[in-house]
């Protein structure tokens, strides 16, 4: 069983990954900014208050796990821009200050990057509202960050092209940059089911130092 320190635990993915952690037995620290937000309690979860933001606060709170899992989001489209990425070179840093016993990182992306059938990128589509384009490429931009970093073992997970909460059958397909279609034509995943992808890369690591995608 892993310990893992997790960043974003009472949005709809984080909740999500937090659950399927504790149901498969790992031990969980969620580091939030109000624990009055997070309502779970269970044996193998503390709850830290800490700021994703802070170098020195991410450090804190990883050292000694196995696994650093970042699940968080900025609501709106300016909100995306203002957290993702930072979020992403503040966890680095941290993580960098361990030298050769920083945990492993695993990020919540976006699917704006995917490639689609037709050679594009999901965030080439027409009429995309401004606000989806700001998430879409804050995700991305994060991403590129990500790939620039070699130190530090990685991976980031994208959803489908929709992902909502719903039912979890523990089944997916996966792939690396291009967009998974379904029979029904729809690119789709559950949080819930996206949050077992999420946890089987914890337990059985495959993706270290690259980006993949999960969907029905």
């Amino acid at each position: 069983m892993s310990t893992i320190t997790l960043y974003g635990a009472t949005g709809t993915i984080g909740s999500r990954v937090l659950d399927e952690a504790l149901r498969r037995g790992h031990t969980v620290t969620a580091v939030v900014r109000d624990p009055a937000k997070l309502t779970t309690r269970h044996p193998a979860l503390t709850v830290a208050v800490g700021d994703v933001l802070d170098p020195a606060s991410v450090a804190e709170h990883a050292e000694g796990a196995d696994v650093l899992v970042s699940a968080v989001g900025g609501g709106d489209g300016p909100g995306h821009q203002a957290l993702v990425k930072p979020s992403f070179e503040s966890l680095v840093a941290g993580l960098r200050t361990l030298g050769a016993d920083a945990p492993r990182l695993v990020t919540v992306g976006g699917a704006g990057s995917l490639r689609t059938p037709d050679g594009k990128q999901v965030w080439d589509a027409e009429g995309l509202p401004e606000s989806l384009l700001q998430i879409m490429h804050a995700h991305g931009d994060a991403l590129d960050f990500l790939r620039t970093v070699t130190d530090i073992r990685w991976t980031n997970l994208s959803p489908a092209g929709t992902i909502a909460p719903g039912p979890r059958t523990g089944t997916y397909r996966e792939s690396l940059e291009d967009l998974l279609i379904g029979p029904d034509g729809q690119s789709r995943i559950s949080a819930e089911d996206y949050a077992v992808a999420l946890v089987d890369e914890i337990e059985q690591p495959k993706h270290t130092g690259e980006r993949f995608t999960v969907a029905y």
